[in-house]
């Protein structure tokens, strides 16, 4: 596993973490490029990295069909709190399945309880909130495949932990293992931005 460190960050056991899990975004990554599964157990422990976790949200998105019911259920029997969203299907089939907007509000609101926050999430788009953060003195983290994170974002955070570094630890390819259930099909891993 390869880390980034940009500011030179403190990491300590009493150190109190949230972790802040975009699903949509690593799942689609590690589908897109390896084929593969995110193992979110030994990411969420590596994001840690020894500290005290306050809390893990992982954001997904419901089905009508609910077959990703046994997955939600595998995060939360490993200890990620799940956040749930139904999935928006518009006239034409376009789907929406976003939640960017709800995990820059819970990690600007659980803030104020945490040293760090780490985004699980190569996305550009939560380029304004880890400013907003850092501005208020949190130590901000991401984790993320590098070669679908936005260059821009690992630019402005302190840490930058690539998953690809270390597939085996981070990737499933055992389609039957416990974290196999799919998450519903509304969003995808972006390529990186600028």
């Amino acid at each position: 596993m390869t880390t980034i460190y940009k500011s030179n960050p403190v990491k300590h056991p009493d150190q109190r973490v949230g972790v802040f899990i975009d699903v949509q975004n690593l799942y689609y990554s590690a589908k897109n490029l390896y084929g593969s599964k995110v193992n979110f157990g030994n990411v969420v422990t590596a994001a840690l990295a020894g500290r005290k976790l306050i809390r893990a949200i992982a954001y997904v998105v419901r089905t009508e069909t609910r077959e990703e019911q046994p997955f939600f259920e595998a995060l939360q029997n490993s200890g990620i709190e799940t956040k749930e969203r139904d999935l928006q299907i518009f006239l034409g089939g376009a789907k929406k399945a976003d939640w960017d907007v709800g995990i820059a509000v819970d990690a600007i609101r659980l803030s104020p309880t945490l040293d760090a926050v780490v985004l699980i999430s190569g996305d550009g788009d939560f380029i304004p909130v880890v400013q907003y953060l850092r501005n208020q003195g949190r130590q901000v983290e991401v984790v993320a495949f590098r070669e679908t994170a936005s260059s821009a974002l690992i630019e402005e955070v302190d840490a930058f932990t690539d998953l690809s570094a270390d597939k085996e630890k981070f990737l499933i390819h055992d389609r039957k293992r416990a974290l196999d259930a799919e998450p519903a099909k509304g969003g995808r891993g972006r390529r990186r931005t600028k």
